[in-house]
């Protein structure tokens, strides 16, 4: 019965991984959507001096 779930395992450490690499891209989104008009003034700032 421990063959079965030995294999499960890998399978587990993957979809954890894979939860945290989805978590993260989330929250890259997110600080983009909030920071979004900040950056876009930054950048327009920068512009204008060049």
């Amino acid at each position: 019965m421990t063959r079965f779930f030995g294999h499960r395992e890998s399978g587990q450490g993957l979809a954890e991984y894979a939860l945290i690499l989805a978590l993260i891209a989330i929250a890259a989104v997110l600080a983009l959507l909030f920071l979004s008009g900040t950056i876009q003034s930054i950048l327009s700032i920068i512009g204008d001096k060049l």
